[in-house]
């Protein structure tokens, strides 16, 4: 059964960590509504690209424009199913954003399945309602997981967490283990 999924984007999330699941979970039949605060639908977010290049922290390179296909002013989160939360730099200033926030805490205390990948734990860490979880992320995130009462996952990059109906991963490279484990929290069913 398609589910209705919401997903928060902004400026400078990282591209495929936006582009990935948005197509991904259109691909195989559910309904996901991209929205940034302060834009509608039909507006664009940039996004950017992060790369692990041998350097102390990632590298930043020019994304895409990423097409929002549902207006913010319009959400209602108890009309969704789910969450997902890109990561990149979107996550550090969106957690300043009180309606984003209570967006968030709606899926916490509802107990909707949550996706979570790389900074978008800054968000979820914003909303108070993290402690006793665990929760990967990217690791310069490592802190705020802590600070919010969560049990960091440093897992590898490839890899991630699902902890009830939360599920978290360090970066893009965990694509295929991040969004496999959001579609069984789904009930998503692939047949081949």
């Amino acid at each position: 059964m398609a589910k209705r999924i919401l997903m928060l984007c902004g400026d400078y999330g990282e591209d495929y960590e936006t582009m990935v699941p948005f197509q991904a979970l259109l691909a195989v039949g559910h309904q996901v509504d991209a929205v940034a605060p302060d834009k509608k639908a039909g507006d664009f977010v940039l996004t950017a690209i992060h790369d692990f290049e041998g350097a102390q922290t990632y590298s930043e390179k020019p994304g895409h424009r990423f097409t929002l296909n549902a207006s913010f002013a319009d959400v209602k989160p108890e009309s969704y199913d789910a969450l997902v939360i890109p990561g990149g730099r979107a996550p550090e200033y969106l957690r300043m954003n009180s309606r984003v926030v209570e967006i968030t805490r709606h899926f916490l205390k509802a107990d909707k399945p949550v996706a979570a990948i790389c900074h978008g734990a800054q968000l979820l860490a914003a909303t108070g309602l993290i402690k006793g979880r665990r929760i990967s992320a990217y690791p310069a995130c490592q802190v705020e997981v802590e600070l919010a009462g969560a049990e960091y996952c440093g897992i590898a990059v490839d890899a991630a967490v699902t902890d009830g109906k939360l599920v978290t991963a360090p970066a893009w490279p965990a694509h295929p283990a991040w969004i496999a484990q959001f579609l069984t929290v789904l009930g998503t069913r692939i047949e081949t």
